[in-house]
C-alpha cells in the first residue's frame, strides 16, 4: 500500500512511516527541501547556490560525515555552473532512524588548478580552473574534446586517504580530488567505453562526447548522458566500480535504431584504487548486469491504469542505473529505476511509475566482459555469466512523502548510514531535482514550479515574475520549485548481512587535511 502525507508547506517535512516491519529495510520517514535552497557559498541563483541535491549520497563512518553530490548543474550542459560537492547534516534518532533537520554545512568546488585536465576551460569564465557543467562543445567549442566538462554523478570517499572519487557521465571518467576540491588523479576509461564516430562500418573512429545516437554518427561506446552514473568503493579502499546508466550504443550489435537502447546488459567497471599499487587508477575488469525485462515493468504500469508499450518507457534508455554502494568487495545494492515521475520532463508527476527499486547483486562469479560485446539479452547464449542479482531489497514506490502521493522521478543516491541503538543501520536515499530547472538541450532554460495536484508554470530562471523577458506576474500561490526529497530506512543486521563497513584510513589522512567540522 502507498503511504504518503499531504503537505500544504515544503520546510523540512517530516512523514513518519507507520507500516510494520518485515524483512526487509522498513521505511522510516523522509524530509522534503524546499527547491530554492542555498549552499554556503551563499549565491541564491539557480546556477550559483541553488542546491542540485542528490545525484548521490556517502557517508564517510569515519569522519561521521554526509556528502552530497550535485550533477553539471541547471540546463541540462548548457549554462555554466562550477561544480562541487557539499558536506550536509542530519538529526538522526538513534532509537527509530527518524531524520530531519537538513543542513548544507560546507561547499566545496572541483577545481584542475595543476591542470591534469586540457585544454582549460573558456578563459571569459568566472574560473577557468573550475570543472564546469557546460558540455564539452559548449566549453571547448569542440565536442571530441572533453577537457575539464564535468557531469559528476557518483561519490564515495576513499578509506585509505579520505579523498573525494567521483564518477562522470561525459567521459565517462573517474576523477580523484583531495578534501579542498583539486583534482589529483585521472582514472582510465576503457576504450570500449568511449563514445566514437564510426569511419567505415564496425570502424570506430574519432571521440564526440555531445552526440547522442547513431543518427548523429555515434557508433561505439556509452550513450550520451548514460555515462558512469553511480560509484562504490571496496571497504579496504583498493577498488572502485562505477556504473553505466544504461546499455552501451553498440550493445546489442544490431544496426540503427536501437543505438543501444532496446538493450538489457549495463556494465559495472571495475578499477584499482590501491595508490601503492603498479596498476593503481588502471581498469582490471567489467561486469555485466541485467536490467529487469520491460515488459514486467509496462505490466505493472498498465495494472495500475497507465500506459506503457515496448519503447514507452525504453528498456535501455529510460530504464537503466542510477547508483550502486558497496557492501563489501563483491556484493552491492543498486538504484533501478525509469524515468517516470514528478520532475523537470513531467512536473504535473502525470506518468504512472514503473520501477524504483534497489537490488542487492553479487558480481563474484560474473564473467569478465571486458573484451566482449554483449548481446540483447541472451547472456547465458553467449557464454556469459552475469552478476547475480536479488529480489527487490527497496520498492521506493511503496511511500512518498511527496503530497498527493507523487512519486519523485530521479531517485539516484544511496547510502549506508550509521548504525543505531538496536545494531541496525540507517539508509538514505535521496533524487536528483535537475536544480528545478528545464533540461531541453536548449540555451534557454526556464524555472520549473509545480503544486503537486496536476499543474505546473515556468519563469524565466531566477525571475519569478517574467516569462521569456515579459512580465506576466508573480508565480502563483501554492507552487514551488521541484523539492529535494530523502527517505530514511532501517536496515537490520539480517537485511546488511555480509556489510562490512569501510575501514579506518592510514596516518597520512591528517584528518583528512583538516577538513574540521563548521
Amino acid at each position: 500500500m502507498l503511504r504518503f502525507a499531504c503537505a500544504t508547506a515544503l520546510g523540512a517535512l517530516l512523514v513518519l512511516s507507520t507500516a510494520a516491519s518485515n524483512a526487509e529495510p522498513t521505511f522510516v520517514n523522509g524530509l522534503v527541501i524546499p527547491g530554492d535552497s542555498v549552499d554556503k557559498t551563499g549565491v541564491a541563483s539557480a546556477n550559483g547556490g541553488r542546491v542540485g541535491f542528490f545525484s548521490d549520497i556517502y557517508y564517510d563512518p569515519r569522519e561521521q560525515q554526509w556528502w552530497a553530490l550535485s550533477d553539471r548543474g541547471p540546463g541540462g550542459g548548457v549554462l555554466a555552473y562550477e561544480t562541487r560537492v557539499q558536506r550536509f547534516k542530519i538529526d538522526i534518532d538513534r532509537k527509530t532512524g527518524a531524520i530531519s533537520k537538513f543542513k548544507v554545512q560546507k561547499t566545496i568546488k572541483f577545481s584542475d588548478p595543476k591542470g591534469l585536465l586540457t585544454p582549460p576551460s573558456k578563459a571569459d569564465l568566472d574560473n577557468p580552473q573550475a570543472l564546469n557543467g557546460l558540455n564539452p562543445a559548449e566549453l571547448n567549442g569542440n565536442a571530441a574534446v572533453l577537457g575539464r566538462s564535468f557531469d559528476p554523478e557518483g561519490l564515495v570517499v576513499s578509506p585509505i586517504n579520505g579523498h573525494f572519487i567521483v564518477s562522470d557521465e561525459y567521459g565517462p571518467s573517474v576523477y580523484e580530488f583531495n578534501r579542498k576540491g583539486v583534482l589529483v588523479k585521472v582514472f582510465e576509461t576503457p576504450a570500449n567505453l568511449l563514445p566514437r564516430l564510426q569511419v567505415a562500418p564496425g570502424n570506430p573512429g574519432d571521440l564526440d562526447f555531445v552526440a547522442g545516437r547513431a543518427d548523429d554518427g555515434i557508433f561505439f561506446g556509452r550513450q550520451d548522458n548514460r555515462g558512469f552514473e553511480g560509484i562504490a568503493v571496496s571497504p579496504d579502499g583498493k577498488k572502485l566500480f562505477a556504473v553505466l546508466q544504461d546499455p552501451l550504443i553498440n550493445e546489442p550489435d544490431e544496426p540503427k535504431p536501437n543505438d543501444g537502447r532496446d538493450g538489457r546488459n549495463v556494465r559495472i567497471v571495475e578499477f584499482n584504487s590501491d595508490r601503492y599499487s603498479a596498476g593503481y587508477g588502471e581498469s582490471t575488469a567489467q561486469y555485466a548486469y541485467q536490467l529487469e525485462a520491460q515488459a514486467d515493468i509496462a505490466a505493472r504500469i498498465k495494472a495500475q491504469g497507465g500506459s506503457a508499450s515496448a519503447t514507452d518507457p525504453r528498456q535501455g534508455r529510460n530504464i537503466g542505473l542510477s547508483a550502486i554502494v558497496a557492501l563489501n568487495d563483491h556484493e552491492f545494492l543498486v538504484i533501478e529505476r525509469d524515468n517516470r515521475g514528478l520532475g523537470v520532463d513531467d512536473p504535473e508527476g502525470k506518468m504512472v511509475v514503473g520501477s524504483k527499486r534497489v537490488y542487492k547483486i553479487d558480481i563474484s562469479d560474473a564473467t569478465d566482459v571486458s573484451t566482449l560485446v554483449l548481446p540483447g539479452s541472451d547472456l547465458a547464449g553467449a557464454g556469459i555469466i552475469p552478476v547475480t542479482k536479488s529480489g527487490v531489497f527497496i520498492d521506493f514506490t511503496e511511500d512518498t512523502v511527496l503530497p498527493n502521493g507523487k512519486q519523485p522521478e530521479k531517485w539516484e543516491g544511496l547510502a549506508i548510514g550509521p548504525r543505531l541503538s538496536d545494531g541496525a543501520r540507517l539508509i538514505l536515499a535521496g533524487n536528483d531535482n535537475d536544480f528545478s530547472v528545464t533540461q531541453n538541450g536548449s540555451n534557454v532554460q526556464f524555472d520549473v514550479y509545480v503544486d503537486f495536484r496536476g499543474s505546473s508554470v515556468q519563469r524565466d530562471i531566477d525571475q519569478p515574475t517574467k516569462l521569456n523577458g515579459v512580465e506576466v506576474g508573480p508565480v502563483p500561490n501554492g507552487y514551488v520549485l521541484i523539492p529535494g526529497v530523502l527517505h530514511a530506512y532501517k536496515a537490520s543486521a539480517d537485511d546488511l548481512a555480509g556489510y562490512v563497513a569501510p575501514g579506518k584510513r592510514g596516518r597520512e589522512c591528517k584528518r583528512c587535511e583538516e577538513d574540521s567540522d563548521d
